[in-house]
């Protein structure tokens, strides 16, 4: 059997559905499982049983600090070391994110799958599209961003997911691999101008401003986090392509201007708000 950590997260859940889709014998697990699903809650250790697991699709359980992060993998990995799981396939970052901040925590993770003794796939994926689209900062019916004219390899979340089902399905071919996903470049200017409006630049400090004192909801590592994404696309550090999702997909990948696009839409607040 196939078993999706995260599976009620978006790209837990989106990969689960791409397995289904295909055919294939999977579950989920979650913190909070749905019907059908395991209880898998990586903080607390006696709750990972992997009994019965071929193949281990480890989304990685981001939303907190790097040692919490890296303790969560680690006990996952452990147990399925014990259990006897066949194969890890690890959603990683990509490889040109290694200046982000939190690629640390998926670099020692890295080390962790390598070192496990199981048969391995990791996937570094790149940044999603429908991210890129939802950072743009709406202001006066125009679009903001410290962006500036660089560019992001963007992929679509769905494209990913189905990239982890492909692998996981069949993870044999993929042994020992590391696959590069990326998507197709595309920039702030280019997302305005399907929306039909202006992109105004900002600079890094004001954004680092307003992540601080203007955005509320956001946890103390996540305004770091957000500053990294922009300076790494707005210094050209993201915008690097490879042929790896495609090939694994076997057809062009989802195009993720219009994605990044409706994201932004989605985003628009209503006239008069």
């Amino acid at each position: 059997m196939i078993l999706v950590t995260g599976a009620n997260g978006n790209l837990g859940a989106a990969t689960l559905a791409a397995l289904h889709a295909r055919g294939t014998v999977a579950a989920g697990g979650s913190r909070t499982p749905g019907e059908g699903m395991r209880r898998l809650d990586f903080d607390d250790p006696s709750s990972l049983d992997l009994a019965g697991v071929s193949t281990l699709v480890l989304v990685s359980a981001g939303y907190a600090e790097d040692d919490r992060v890296v303790a969560r993998h680690a006990a996952v990995l452990d147990a399925a070391v014990r259990d006897g799981v066949g194969h890890v396939v690890y959603t990683s970052l990509t490889t040109a994110g290694d200046h982000l901040g939190f690629a640390l925590a998926h670099r020692a993770t890295e080390r962790l799958v390598r070192a496990s003794g199981l048969p391995w796939t990791i996937l570094r994926n790149g940044l999603y599209a429908e991210l890129f689209g939802g950072l743009l900062m709406w202001a006066g019916g125009d679009v903001e961003s410290a962006f500036g004219d660089g560019a992001l390899a963007a992929v679509s979340r769905a494209d990913l997911a189905e990239a982890a089902a492909v692998v996981a399905s069949d993870p044999a071919p993929h042994g020992g691999r590391v696959y590069d996903l990326v998507g197709t470049p595309i920039t702030a200017g280019q997302v305005a101008g399907e929306l039909g409006v202006a992109h105004r630049v900002i600079s890094l400090g004001e954004y680092r401003r307003r992540l601080l004192h203007e955005t509320p909801g956001l946890l103390p590592f996540q305004p770091p986090m957000l500053a990294s994404i922009a300076t790494g696309i707005r210094h050209g550090f993201l915008d690097g392509t490879t042929p790896d999702l495609t090939d694994l997909l076997g057809r062009a990948a989802r195009a993720p201007l219009a994605t990044a696009v409706a994201a932004a839409s989605a985003a628009r607040p209503e006239a008069g708000d």
